[in-house]
């Protein structure tokens, strides 16, 4: 069902759309990032589409992730070999699920990010459900949200060092203690 949604994006966006799979019930568009909130009100707006539900919205961290490479297929063959991601991959990935209740379709759309680029543009202003789930990429992976109308840590406090579910992140790390002066006014 969602296939059509993905077919309808390629034929819209053509280049935008850096690719797509559809495997499990998950369908997937890759997009580069300076279509996304292009590509995002077209998924809303359009009443073939109409993306009415934004479900998530989270980052994926890659670092130290296998990826399995297809061989060959014969009878005694194994389905793939699981090898290291290569360097020149992106290490982030924004995730953006959505749905329309009216035509009961989804789409995930990805958009990669390199270590030293983790900027992407809000869609908080197209879906405000997106506002605190940005937040929250921000604070615990380091993305910063383009055009966010309130991008600060949700759940660490401001003097936090880092961001702790990044896969790089020292479990040891000590953090700074924090005197919290209290009054009652």
């Amino acid at each position: 069902m969602s296939r059509k949604v993905l077919d309808a994006l390629v034929a819209r966006f053509g280049a935008a759309v850096l690719s797509t799979s559809s495997e499990h019930t998950d369908d997937v568009a890759v997009i580069a990032r300076s279509a996304l909130v292009e590509v995002a009100r077209w998924l809303r707006d359009d009443p073939a589409m109409a993306m009415n539900l934004p479900c998530y919205c989270t980052c994926i961290d890659y670092l130290g992730m296998e990826v399995l490479v297809p061989t060959p297929a014969s009878p005694l063959a194994v389905p793939g070999v699981r090898t290291e991601r290569p360097e020149d991959q992106p290490r982030f990935a924004m995730v953006y699920e959505l749905r329309s209740i009216a035509h009961r379709h989804r789409v995930r759309l990805k958009v990669q990010l390199q270590e030293n680029d983790l900027v992407v543009p809000t869609l908080s202003t197209l879906w405000p459900a997106f506002n605190w789930l940005e937040r929250e990429a921000y604070d615990m992976y380091g993305v910063a949200f383009d055009g966010h109308p309130d991008l600060r840590r949700i759940y660490m406090y401001d003097e936090f060092i880092g961001h702790p579910l990044r896969k790089d992140y020292p479990k040891e790390r000590r953090q700074p203690l924090v005197r919290r002066e209290f009054t009652d006014e």
